[in-house]
């Protein structure tokens, strides 16, 4: 039975971001799959059992000697790998190609937050988007989030779009992706104190969530970016 990976680690959800906007080029099929299955901390039989196949398959694959597998596994390993089927299967292309290098960057929508009770953090890359070259100047990173929930209602509203620039720490009043018990994402206005740190949603329906300083080293809590733009749908 093919089990789906939800849960992504840190470092993984920033490997991820790093491949996707500088390219795979020199990654062959077998290469990316030894890199994201290492990346998630899974043995070949772990991934094999995933998968349905026998250790030696993965193996196999992994040297390179990938004529034989099957599409329903390559769709498999995109759907646990997060990344879009077409990355794994060409090895001459980038993840990204963006419409016009010299003006925009595209940059990936790599899953949903919860905009009320945290939900699973990243699930998968379900979608693009392009910001100007000018905004990632100076090697910013960007990424997009889906919001899900409507604890940021009236201005932000499920099915939206946030655009996150990667950063450790934002400043008192801003508007973050905050990541609490490690897997668990939200996205909220944070408030600073000398105790901690005060999560608040706009809608006034929901409490706002308060971690002490204490609470933020053994949870733990970390901010994974400021949102500095929103995507609306229509």
């Amino acid at each position: 039975m093919l089990v789906k990976i939800n849960l992504l680690t840190y470092e993984y959800f920033f490997a991820i971001i790093k491949i996707i906007e500088k390219g795979s080029a020199s990654m062959t099929l077998g290469d990316k799959i030894r890199f994201h299955r290492k990346a998630l901390n899974l043995t070949q039989t772990e991934l094999g059992k995933m998968l349905g196949v026998k250790v030696n398959a993965v193996s196999k694959w992994e040297c390179g000697r990938v004529e034989d597998i099957p599409t329903s596994k390559i769709k498999a390993l995109a759907n646990i790998f997060g990344v879009p089927t077409s990355y794994l299967i060409d090895d001459d292309a980038s993840i990204a190609l963006d419409r016009d290098r010299s003006s925009y960057i595209r940059i990936p929508v790599l899953g949903r937050v919860a905009a009320g009770i945290p939900i699973d953090a990243i699930e998968e890359v379900i979608d693009w988007e392009d910001i100007s070259a000018d905004m990632a100047a100076g090697g910013a990173e960007y990424f997009g989030l889906q919001i899900k929930g409507d604890s940021m209602e009236p201005k932000i509203s499920s099915g939206d779009t946030v655009i996150v620039r990667k950063q450790p720490d934002v400043e008192s009043g801003e508007v973050a992706v905050v990541l609490v018990n490690g897997d668990d994402a939200t996205v909220k206005r944070v408030k600073k104190s000398a105790a901690g740190i005060t999560l608040i949603a706009n809608n006034p329906a929901y409490d706002p969530v308060f971690y002490s300083n204490e609470d933020i080293e053994k949870l733990p809590v970390a901010i994974l970016g400021r949102v500095v733009e929103l995507r609306a749908k229509i």
